[in-house]
């Protein structure tokens, strides 16, 4: 690609930095960006003529890379009919179609859903349910949520309530937020046995503090299997089993956030299948819509949605202005059915093998704590924070996107990456982190 006029590159980025705030950033200090000019399969164009892999999907959500011609197709077939139209009092194809494919492909008890904005908003929708469940059974006093450790699960209100609130990105806003009721966090590691003392111990301190809180918990709020922006870590399968027991006996409801694990990015379509383990309430985003429009979905059991209905205000006290958005229903049912077609799971399956590959030489380096991988992510744990500037830049010399948090160097590729492309994600994570750590 040519590279973009010099004068017309720094005036848009100085204007960017003038006006614009970007994630987790500071507008007196910002850190650098990069001017994106254009994207395709799974390569991002900078403005300078450069190009490199998007090792990050985005933020895990392009699972069928940029200008997918099935998902491009889909969005202008809906703008020739409708780009928006309210849901109140009105519906529409894409919606009834996407919401059908949902239930078809997710546990036989989830049978209703609620569309919204964002995995944020889809959490915060959530928890409305289980306090209207929680208030039609006469339980009024249950008005808290049971939550683990290390969680993260959006940046809106009730969600930072449930992130880790000592190491969580939203610490500083401890004392503005609901308390809720934190058990440890799981011992660490996916293939754990279901009888590992650590294992045994964290189920009796989580048991303990469920039976002490038994009169105010709605729910349960976690990220089954694996917890992303709190730290990319993995835990047993038995955990989740157990979370699912703890609910059932207390009376709580479960509510699994599949927002970033949704859709095969764990080796299996829906992350609570590796425990077998069916939630009252689930939440989905991120790639719902392979990435091309911001659209959560939550989905409940008929008990759930039957209790809602017959309870106070006799439905559920929600209504997002975009709710339901026919373009970008038409664009998720159009990602759900490419993604269905084909064989993902060994898709996935070989994403994972070539970045135990890839990333395995990190082990030997350094500064490196850990190394590990979980389906189509790979992470490179470090033993000190993450010098995020040096370690992208580090990572585009070779030709990759990163964007490191906290202590980890990650990547969630796009599911249309070549053997060959993920070989070269690997290479430039463990370079990277061979220059700027060790």
């Amino acid at each position: 690609m040519e590279p973009a006029d010099p004068s017309r590159q720094s005036a848009l980025l100085s204007a960017d930095a003038r006006l614009l705030w970007h994630p987790y950033s500071s507008m007196t200090d910002p850190a650098p960006v990069r001017l994106v000019d254009s994207a395709d399969g799974v390569r991002l164009h900078f403005a300078d003529g450069s190009s490199a892999i998007d090792a990050m999907s985005s933020w895990w959500c392009m699972i069928h890379g940029y200008r997918n011609p099935v998902l491009d197709a889909a969005l202008r077939d809906q703008v020739d009919r409708m780009s928006h139209v309210m849901f109140g009092g009105l519906t529409h194809a894409p919606a009834i179609n996407l919401a059908e494919r949902l239930v078809s492909i997710t546990p036989d008890a989830l049978q209703h859903v609620f569309f919204c904005d964002s995995g944020s908003v889809s959490i915060e929708v959530a928890v409305k349910l289980a306090l209207q469940y929680q208030a039609a059974r006469g339980r009024r006093s249950r008005t808290r949520l049971l939550t683990v450790r290390g969680g993260y699960h959006g940046d809106t209100f009730t969600p930072m309530s449930v992130c880790d609130p000592v190491t969580g990105m939203h610490s500083m806003f401890a004392g503005a937020l609901r308390e809720q009721v934190f058990a440890p966090r799981p011992p660490a590691g996916f293939d754990r046995a279901p009888d590992d003392p650590e294992l045994l111990a964290w189920m009796g301190a989580t048991e303990d503090l469920a039976a002490r809180h038994t009169d105010e918990v709605a729910a349960i709020v976690v990220e089954p299997i694996l917890q992303g922006a709190g730290g990319m870590y993995p835990y047993s399968p038995a955990c989740l089993a157990f979370l699912r027991d703890v609910a059932d006996r207390h009376g709580f409801l479960l509510i699994l956030d599949e927002i970033a694990t949704g859709f095969g990015r764990t080796g299996t379509l829906f992350a609570a299948e590796h425990a077998g383990v069916v939630p009252d309430v689930m939440c989905l985003g991120k790639a719902l819509t392979g990435g091309y429009l911001s659209l959560a979905a939550v989905l409940c059991t008929s008990e759930v949605a039957y209790a809602v209905s017959s309870g106070p205000g006799r439905a559920l006290m929600h209504g997002p202005t975009f709710m339901a958005n026919p373009l970008a229903c038409a664009v998720a049912l159009a990602s759900l059915n490419l993604l269905l077609a084909q064989d993902w799971a060994s898709t996935v399956a070989g994403i994972s093998a070539g970045l135990s590959r890839g990333l395995a030489p990190a082990r030997d380096l350094p500064g490196v704590k850990d190394v590990r991988v979980l389906g189509a992510v790979g992470v490179v744990q470090l033993e000190a924070p993450a010098d995020v500037p040096a370690l992208t830049a580090a990572a585009l010399r070779r030709g990759v996107w990163l964007r490191p948090f906290l202590d980890l160097v990650y990547t969630m590729p796009p599911y249309i990456c070549t053997d060959a492309e993920i070989a070269t994600i690997g290479e430039a994570v463990v370079g990277a982190v061979e220059e700027v750590v060790a």
